[in-house]
């Protein structure tokens, strides 16, 4: 049986190659522009600038698709930015006041 000794060396030359490979399977497909597949209620009232209320109206109205898991909601992205689109207009805005 032959006996083989490891070095500091060696462990940091290994240590290195798992981490590269650990980010590379970490890491985002896509680049850093990459988005997550399902957000949670804050993150889509920040996207959307709504109150708490108002995503719930949209919730309760069936405005807005959800998913619930214990007291958490979640709403994937592509159900938001096509709910976006479908809202999207092309005609610019009237003044209320009739000018």
């Amino acid at each position: 049986m032959a006996v083989e000794l490891i070095t500091k060396d060696d462990l940091n030359s290994f240590k290195i190659e798992v981490l590269n490979e650990i980010r590379q399977i970490l890491k985002p497909k896509g680049g850093a522009l990459s988005q997550k597949e399902w957000l949670k209620s804050y993150e889509v009232r920040k996207l959307l600038g709504i109150s708490p209320g108002k995503l719930q109206n949209m919730r309760v109205n069936g405005t807005i698709a959800f998913t619930q898991i214990g007291g958490l909601m979640f709403y994937k992205y592509d159900d938001i930015v096509k709910l976006m689109e479908d809202h999207k207009t092309k005609h610019p805005l009237i003044a209320r006041n009739g000018k």
